[in-house]
């Protein structure tokens, strides 16, 4: 699907469920928070949203869905999450429970799991237990052989939307030996299972995203026959961490819509409460502190842009692009929540008013961003692994690596670039070193460059200080080789599991992001339309993240940030999507000054 069909969708989208201030739209503010104080599961807005063929778009064509790439869901959830996160949620999570039929189900499966959810039936994925977490290989859920099938025994807990789905995919043991080929992957109907094998357990009382099913099921014998098996006795683990890498970058819309949302409201204020005779807007710290935002959140836009489209254009290296973008994009995006809380000041507190309520819940429900198919620690440990070969291809690329990755950059990073037809097959679990983020920087540099020379004035320089910062932070891949090896002689066997691995993974994160943040510019910077592309915006993105290893370092003065400030108001004040994306939102109905008082 091209970037104009993708924006035409989403406009639809935007004007099928209105403004979210204006109380008669579809999915309105007050509402929301209505539901989100009671715990209630927001069954309204699922229906109209599947009435819109929403979650037709998420799942494939080829076997009776409307998705033409994964990007293109992405954008349509980040405008539901940009409204209400639980919704956005329990819509994906059915998409999340059919992920595993779309990686080795056969066509039968396939075909019948999506005329169902056609019909209105939904899919959960039921791969945690309460005991062993992320430990998936200590799993307990038994598969016993029977004629005809098997017998699924024992609870998965806690899961995304257990009870209100009708059918659930079981991430059970077959295997008499423990290790990774010991388990299998079933889809147990649950309206077939006689009625004393299978219990829905309750809802359970959430922190944050607080109208979401989570809760679990106790299976006692649940017959499930032969063909319920996805793919063969044995690969259910490949299959389940398959499923992962998808997962962890496609729920990666809730985390840009919070932000999205709270940057707003937090502009809509700013523009408008006036102290001491000024917008507080216009207050130099105020207005930096709006910019580091809209900074923050740009940065997350480009690596959740290379990573959504690495999952049909570079499977073989997702097992990195996934982990990098789990781990960066939330934890910094919670930060820039807690600093637009500062922007809003007492106003915070505001929990029935429908303008700030809205920031407390973007606040809460972010966080199941950090927590969901594999925590910060998971993909931390996975980069840890694998930054050996990360760092060495960095520092010295064969040529032929380097100049295939810069070519699939343009593809990774080129808004407008054709996709390959989404395959998860292909993925793999292990990148070999490779990651064309890194391996094309050096390309992504020169490109910026002679760029930078075509350009004028200010923005020329702008450009060239932006290659200078990005280039400062790729070239830290040579240290942190030589650290990576000091410590791995001084830690013996303890190196794999020690906090300093941790850190050099944490590390590399901001290196892949400093390369999307330049590759998005020079491979979309004819797709994207004004005011971008912005020199004083990359500057600010490169910025923010060299601020995390010197946070006490500026390398932007007050002339970049007005610029950038500039930007940000076009986007807030022709009400476009916070992102490369720029799409165009419902039209405003309610006047902001009437909402943030």
């Amino acid at each position: 699907m091209s970037k104009s069909d993708v924006t035409e969708l989403a406009t639809r989208l935007e004007e099928y469920l209105g403004d979210p201030h204006d109380s008669g739209s579809r999915m309105p503010f007050a509402q929301i928070l209505d539901h989100d104080v009671r715990g209630e599961y927001p069954y309204q807005f699922v229906s109209l949203l599947r009435r819109w063929d929403l979650h037709m778009h998420c799942l494939p064509a080829e076997y009776g869905g409307l998705a033409g790439n994964v990007e293109t869901g992405i954008t349509l959830m980040r405008l539901v999450a940009r409204r209400d996160p639980s919704t956005a949620v329990g819509l994906a999570l059915n998409s999340l429970g059919f992920m595993p039929a779309w990686v080795l189900g056969t066509r039968e499966q396939n075909t019948a799991l999506i005329a169902d959810m056609k019909r209105g039936s939904s899919v959960s994925w039921g791969l945690s237990e309460r005991v062993h977490g992320s430990d998936l290989v200590a799993n307990e859920v038994n598969a016993e052989k029977v004629e005809g099938g098997y017998l699924l025994t024992g609870e998965k807990w806690p899961i995304g939307n257990a009870t209100v789905a009708d059918k659930m995919v079981v991430f059970a043991r077959t295997g008499k030996r423990p290790g990774p080929a010991a388990y299998s992957l079933f889809v147990l109907d649950k309206w077939k299972a006689d009625a004393d094998t299978v219990e829905d357990m309750p809802f359970e009382e959430l922190y944050g995203v607080r109208a979401l099913d989570l809760s679990g099921v106790r299976m006692k014998g649940a017959f499930v026959p032969d063909s319920a098996m996805i793919g063969h006795e044995g690969q259910g683990l490949e299959i389940a961490l398959k499923t992962s890498q998808t997962a962890r970058v496609v729920l990666m819309h809730l985390a840009l819509a919070a932000v999205d949302t709270s940057l707003r409201l937090a502009m809509d204020f700013a523009e408008r409460r006036v102290l001491l005779g000024d917008a507080i807007a216009d207050v130099p710290y105020t207005r930096r502190q709006l910019t580091e935002a809209f900074a923050d959140l740009m940065v997350a836009d480009a690596v959740v842009l290379g990573a959504a489209r690495a999952l049909q254009a570079a499977p073989e290296q997702i097992s990195i692009w996934s982990s990098v973008v789990k781990y960066l994009v939330p934890t910094m995006l919670q930060k820039t929540l807690s600093q637009l809380t500062v922007v809003l000041g007492a106003r915070t507190f505001l929990r029935d008013h429908p303008h700030y309520g809205m920031h407390q819940k973007m606040v809460r429900d972010i966080l199941i961003t950090d927590i969901a198919d594999g925590n910060t620690v998971v993909n931390l440990r996975n980069l840890g692994h694998q930054l050996a070969g990360l760092l060495a291809n960095a520092n010295a690329p064969g040529p032929a690596a380097a100049e295939a990755a810069a070519e699939r950059a343009a593809t990774l990073f080129g808004m407008d670039r054709e996709l390959p037809v989404y395959a998860p097959v292909k993925q793999e679990l292990f990148s070999r070193g490779l990651d064309d983020a890194v391996l094309a920087a050096p390309d992504g540099l020169r490109r910026l460059r002679a760029l930078a020379e075509e350009a004028k004035g200010t923005e020329r320089d702008r450009l060239l200080r932006a290659a200078d910062v990005a280039e400062e932070l790729l070239d830290r891949a040579g240290p942190m080789a030589e650290r990576a090896a000091a410590l791995k002689t001084a830690l013996g066997k303890d190196y794999a599991q020690s906090p300093e691995l941790f850190e050099l993974a944490k590390e590399y994160c901001l290196l892949h992001a400093a390369a999307a943040c330049v590759l998005t510019y020079v491979h979309s910077h004819d797709a994207v339309e004004d005011p971008l592309p912005s020199g004083a915006l990359l500057l600010l993105q490169l910025e923010r993240l060299r601020k995390q290893i010197f946070p006490h370092e500026s390398v932007t003065d007050q002339a970049v940030v007005d610029e950038v400030m500039q930007v940000l108001r076009h986007f807030h004040q022709e009400n476009r999507l916070f992102s490369y994306w720029q799409i165009p939102l419902a039209e405003r109905t309610v006047d902001p000054a009437d909402v943030v008082r």
